[in-house]
């Protein structure tokens, strides 16, 4: 509804009630809710999951239409995120928020730091997601309290056009509230466990979630050694609740993402349910690692398959971990990826050891010849490496072209005294563009980092420590961080404004009128930032 229309409308309401609400501003409700547009998280949800299929059909008209997002572990930190993304470039389109699973339970459990083993409490999920969102609902209103000052200013001043302009921005405001691609990990527990947290997760807003195919109890990082894999209808069990859990709040069109961790899982806990050569169950257990053996070579406890009249024995380690063969990951990451999109999902994540096009591409080239329009979230992850990684490859690139790289120590090239060489330059160039580029080649629909804020607040708080506590004392704050902000325009300079100061004294003028002792005022300090 457009802000005059809410004007209209609460008028006509209040002079219903005979003078009772004659104290009411209709235009400071109509404020009001244009600054709180969205009520519950299951209105944000729907609203998001709606963005997120509009993308993912732009995305397959043309793959330069590829979207992002960056890891936030706390409501403040992506709040800043999506203002700056409004400031630099206008829009928030195309542009997520992602929720790892990883820094809630590094920073966010009521246990202090743990590793990304599932051990976090899971209703902790569903809080950074309605925190998150409470944050960019608080970005909104923000925002539109400052047109709203502007537009005051205007009709004070009889410039009757630019009074115009303000109310069009109003009416064409575009909210902080994007997509959240919400880790769900493992499922914390059997499909039930994962339909209740999905459930929560979908009321808290989000309209996406990442599901792995890791058993819950012994799930590890994608990045880490040890994962376990589940047999493909156990998984699908799990998709099935996320998506029950869609359907029962009325999302129906909520975005499923399935995320194999077969490239770098050696093992699995369960041998597969086969009822008939070829199905589902057998295929899975064809990677495992047997030996053929006679009735007579059969031990006390043995597990044995019948694979087409021949014995088998699947290797089993001392854990009770079953062993796959040595090589068969990217199969196995191509099986798991086609199954899921044949049995619900929307988008598949393949977590991979290193960022490197062509591998990617070559699993996605067979998924697609099964499922044409098969897309990819992937995690352009702090556990990579880049630097070293990008100019390894150019190294190899260079090598296999018959160029002369005897300047260059393949395995030191991430020192220093590299990093003018135009091996470097080469390789930055190729860290540059391979969001673009993996986007076109290997069916990248959504880029994301899982971990970058965990490693920007590390960072900034060194550099920030480094400087206050040693020699440059205040001047460590004032010149790296201060007058940086006023330098580029950060709005958080202000903070008693980012905090929801002003609206805090809009809503004292609306509930008191004259009387309002508001904050804002002559001695407000924040003024020397004006």
């Amino acid at each position: 509804m457009a802000y005059q229309d809410h004007i209209i409308e609460m008028s006509q309401l209040i002079k219903g009630k005979t003078g009772a609400w004659d104290g009411i501003n209709a235009e400071g409700v109509a404020r009001m809710r244009l600054q709180n547009r969205f009520k519950t998280g299951l209105e944000i949800a729907k609203y998001t999951a709606g963005i997120m299929r509009e993308d993912m059909a732009a995305y397959d008209a043309d793959p330069v239409n590829y979207t992002q997002s960056l890891g936030c572990w706390h409501g403040f930190v992506a709040q800043q995120k999506m203002i700056s993304i409004k400031k630099h470039f206008g829009s928030t389109k195309g542009r997520y928020i992602y929720l790892s699973g990883w820094m809630v339970a590094a920073l966010r459990s009521d246990f202090g730091p743990l590793p990304d083993q599932s051990m976090h409490e899971k209703t902790s999920v569903p809080a950074l997601i309605e925190e998150i969102y409470t944050f960019l609902k608080q970005a909104d209103a923000r925002e539109l309290s400052l047109l709203f000052r502007d537009l005051d200013a205007a009709r004070a001043a009889g410039d009757a056009a630019k009074e115009q302009k303000l109310v069009d921005a109003v009416d064409n405001f575009e909210t902080h509230v994007v997509p959240i691609i919400a880790d769900i990990d493992a499922g914390f527990g059997n499909a039930e466990a994962t339909y209740l947290l999905a459930k929560k997760m979908i009321e808290a807003g989000a309209c996406a979630l990442q599901i792995e195919n890791q058993v819950s109890d012994e799930k590890q990082c994608g990045h880490q050694d040890g994962k376990v894999t589940v047999p493909h209808e156990d998984f699908l069990a799990k998709v099935r609740a996320c998506r029950y859990a869609f359907l029962e709040l009325g999302v129906d069109n909520g975005v499923i993402v399935t995320r194999t961790d077969s490239l770098g899982a050696g093992l699995t806990k369960q041998i597969a349910v086969s009822h008939q050569p070829g199905d589902l169950g057998d295929q899975y257990n064809a990677f495992l690692d047997c030996e053929e053996i006679s009735p007579a070579d059969m031990k006390n406890g043995d597990v044995v398959l019948n694979r087409g009249g021949k014995l088998l024995r699947p290797k089993r380690l001392p854990s009770n971990l079953f062993q796959f063969r040595a090589g068969t990951g990217e199969d196995r990451c191509v099986l798991d990826s086609i199954t899921s999109l044949q049995n619900g999902a929307d988008l598949l994540w393949i977590e991979t050891e290193k960022p490197h096009i062509e591998q990617i591409a070559g699993m996605m080239d067979r998924i697609r010849a099964v499922i044409p329009n098969a897309k990819l979230a992937y995690n352009n992850s702090p556990s990579f490496n880049w630097t070293l990684n990008f100019r390894q490859q150019v190294y190899d690139a260079w090598s296999e072209a018959g160029k002369d790289v005897a300047a260059y120590e393949r395995d030191g090239l991430m020192a220093a005294k590299y990093d003018a060489t135009a091996l470097a330059v080469e390789a930055d160039e190729r860290i540059r563009t391979f969001q673009a580029d993996a986007a076109k080649r290997a069916g990248i629909f959504h880029h994301l980092i899982t971990l970058p804020t965990y490693h920007t607040a590390a960072l900034s708080t060194d550099n920030l420590a480094k400087e206050y506590f040693g020699e440059q004392g205040m001047l460590g704050y004032v010149k790296n961080v201060q007058r940086q902000e006023i330098r580029q325009g950060i709005a958080c300079v202000k903070h008693q404004n980012m905090s929801g100061s002003d609206i805090g004294d809009d809503h004292k003028e609306y509930f008191a009128g004259e009387a309002a002792l508001k904050a804002g005022g002559a001695h407000n300090t924040m003024n020397q930032f004006a």
